[in-house]
């Protein structure tokens, strides 16, 4: 029956039709001692075959011959209140409240029929609703465990993917460099301890993400030694926006893939944060030999994990754009701030 103030409305509507009822009766002629009880015997009976419907609505809600099932339902509630109502009044010792409810039988029966049919069809259309609402209830929920699950297999797949690289870093150091093999496993530990806590938290703030960016540049670092410099350009004033964690460390990482990987030289990685009309952009520039190197090719795993993470958290595929413009190769991520 739903709310304790949706029972006071129920009842409030039976007593309300009551006094109506009798005052017709009254103005028929009726004394006030008949055409209340009339009244209150008939829609003592009427309210409850419609309370008896609501309560079969709520529990059995037809899916298929709906209207034929309503139908019925609703004729066989008048059968049961008439039925009810007839025997029912000679207990009050009238012989005159009997015959007056047989002469206007018919009259009594369509308006007890088009209450109960206005009854069930209310109650069809709240029911309906809440299922409706149930339904996508569950089907949002059941996306958003998909979703969570995709962001979290994501996630988990970026570590193996930097974790090997850095592994074949040491394999390689332990010979030529066993202080900077050293180093960078210390660094490596400090960098997936930090990455297990980050784990926890789906958001951080610019300034977190950048510390935890860091982490990883040392080990980087270690690998190229001076080759590799880094330059952030981040005002203060950004350093509480919000992003999600772990999601510049695959755009630095291909970055250095392709600013590095194919080079002797020095290069110098740029990553720039700035704020405008509540959304978070940052920029990662890097130098690349278009003749050599390809940006965003093979598997692509590192920029297509990001760009599937921001649709998967914004709904919006215009979040990440890759492009190449001379030996510059920029790649730009926006943070909607929520």
């Amino acid at each position: 029956m739903g709310t304790y103030l949706h029972k006071l409305l129920y009842l409030g509507f039976w007593f309300l039709w009551s006094a109506i009822h009798a005052f017709v009766l009254s103005e028929w002629g009726y004394p006030a001692k008949e055409a209340w009880t009339d009244s209150l015997v008939s829609n003592i009976w009427l309210a409850i075959v419609c309370t008896l419907v609501i309560y079969c609505l709520r529990y059995y809600l037809p899916r298929k011959d709906r209207l034929t099932y309503l139908l019925l339902l609703s004729a066989g509630c008048v059968v049961v209140w008439s039925l009810a109502a007839r025997y029912t009044i000679p207990l009050f010792g009238n012989e005159t409240l009997t015959g007056n409810f047989s002469d206007t039988l018919y009259l009594r029966t369509a308006i007890a029929w088009l209450m109960i049919i206005c009854v069930i069809m209310m109650n069809v259309l709240w029911y309906s609703q809440e299922e409706q609402q149930e339904q996508e209830r569950r089907n949002n929920e059941a996306e958003r465990i998909a979703k969570d699950a995709e962001l979290f297999k994501l996630r988990q797949q970026l570590h193996p993917h930097f974790l090997f690289n850095s592994l074949n870093s040491i394999s390689a150091l332990v010979i030529s460099d066993p202080a900077a093999a050293r180093t960078m496993v210390h660094q490596l530990s400090d960098y997936l301890r930090n990455t297990l806590k980050k784990e926890e938290h789906k958001w951080v703030t610019l300034s977190e993400e950048l510390e935890y960016l860091q982490l990883y540049l040392e080990i980087e670092k270690v690998r190229f030694g001076q080759r590799l410099t880094v330059v952030i350009d981040n005002a203060e004033d950004n350093a509480t926006m919000k992003l999600p964690a772990l999601l510049l460390q695959p755009v630095v990482e291909n970055a250095i893939k392709f600013g590095l990987y194919d080079t002797t030289g020095d290069v110098s990685i740029r990553i720039l944060a700035a704020v405008s009309d509540n959304m978070l952009t940052i920029t990662v520039q890097n130098p690349f030999d278009p003749e050599l190197s390809k940006p965003g090719g093979g598997t692509g795993f590192g920029l297509s994990s990001v760009q599937r993470r921001l649709h998967l958290l914004f709904g919006r595929s215009d979040l990440l754009v890759a492009k190449g413009n001379g030996n510059l190769f920029t790649t730009t991520i926006k943070v909607p701030q929520l």
